[in-house]
């Protein structure tokens, strides 16, 4: 009796997550079509922040549109090879480390133009797009470890080192999740992030205090900086507040096996595996609530008759 429970039970958070899982994809793959194009209707948002935004949206919109579809997959164990499983799962965290550097990538960017103005306006859009492109080749390469040896394929039974169910937990290393992957590159980064914005936000109050006669030149400009660091943190705060739930239940579960055990843990991995998608669909929401430029293009594109100052600062 209490194993049908239990398997009613799974078949209903598998159902559930599908259906939630589903809503958050396609708000994904609209909202973030909605940055990019945003951003490409709109010259004043071509800046060397808003080329990292576009970065950070691209990996979004691929999460909606392919992670998501694959973590359904994964979510449900069909049967596939072991390698084809592997490079679903790495393909699953070149995406997720994409979205963390872009972060990251913007974090430095932001800092750069306080900390140094006068040569940060020598920045050209070709070192941006070097920078993009190192951003992405970065995630891939630390997405893909796994792929060249560092998996779970040989700790399985024979059989299963060819065909098995196709689930994260099968056919990747928990050293290389914790050890590497959550520790190297989700929680660094992070620090990294939360101390650049400290001192970001520490620059611009001191930009602002100093000079009192010269505010209305400087005024402006460390003004509308501390209006856009004011955003991208708070986009920061969102990612880690989305992420962090499921990193540290994943060093829980690797420290303390017996976690599995308890009845509750299933529904609470399916929560946080949503909640950190969800966040690819949450910064297109913050843009069009806390940028101005980009609620004035996206009135322009979802309601073209009306007469939005779009190109305005």
């Amino acid at each position: 009796m209490n194993m049908a429970n239990e398997t009613s039970d799974a078949a209903t958070y598998a159902a559930v997550y599908i259906g939630v899982e589903t809503v958050i994809g396609i708000s994904a793959v609209l909202g973030n079509i909605l940055v990019i194009w945003a951003v490409r209707l709109n010259p004043s948002l071509q800046t060397t922040t808003f080329y990292f935004i576009v970065s950070l949206a691209l990996a979004d919109l691929a999460v909606g549109f392919l992670v998501m579809p694959l973590a359904i997959v994964l979510s449900l164990g069909i049967h596939f090879h072991f390698h084809v499983c592997l490079f679903i799962c790495c393909f699953i965290i070149v995406l997720t480390n994409a979205s963390i550097l872009s972060l990251l990538a913007i974090a430095i960017d932001r800092y750069l133009r306080i900390k140094i103005p006068t040569r940060y306006r020598t920045v050209t859009t070709r070192r941006i797009g070097l920078s993009v492109c190192i951003v992405w080749i970065i995630s891939f390469l630390v997405g893909m470890v796994p792929m060249f040896g560092w998996n779970n394929r040989f700790s399985l039974n024979e059989e299963h080192q060819h065909y098995l169910d196709c689930t994260f937990e099968n056919v990747m290393s928990k050293e290389y999740i914790i050890n590497f992957y959550v520790s190297g590159w989700v929680f660094l980064p992070l620090i990294i992030m939360l101390i650049l914005y400290i001192e970001i936000f520490r620059l611009l109050r001191k930009q602002l205090k100093q000079n009192p006669t010269n505010y209305a030149k400087k005024g402006v400009f460390y003004g509308k900086e501390y209006k856009t660091a004011k955003s991208l943190a708070l986009v920061l705060l969102l990612f880690a507040l989305s992420w962090l739930p499921l990193a540290i239940l994943n060093c829980v579960q690797f420290y303390n096996p017996n976690v599995k055990k308890l009845g509750l843990y299933q529904p609470t991995i399916f929560l946080f595996i949503l909640l950190s998608h969800a966040n690819s669909a949450m910064n297109p929401i913050i843009y069009a609530f806390k940028i101005k430029k980009f609620k004035e293009a996206y009135i322009h594109i979802l309601r073209p008759n009306v007469n939005a100052e779009v190109y305005g600062s």
